[in-house]
């Protein structure tokens, strides 16, 4: 079982490959409960629950998924 650092390391990784912003990786890892193969899907799929929790957590008003860049006011 991972600890909450190894968590962080591998979320920050897999958010970098994916040129997704690190809050969101973090929010999409929390609703998969931290299930690689779901947080995948979640990626690929979107996901406003995601989004929602990404945004609470940080004062950006702009996160990037991928290729698309997600502004607050929209969420």
């Amino acid at each position: 079982m991972l600890n909450q650092e190894s968590k962080k390391h591998n979320v920050g990784e897999w958010a970098s490959l994916r040129n997704t912003s690190p809050e969101i990786a973090e929010a999409i890892f929390e609703v998969a409960k931290y299930d690689e193969k779901k947080a995948e899907q979640i990626w690929e799929e979107g996901n406003d629950d995601v989004l929602a929790l990404a945004f609470s957590r940080t004062d950006k008003d702009s996160l990037f998924w991928g290729e698309q860049t997600i502004e607050r006011k929209n969420v």
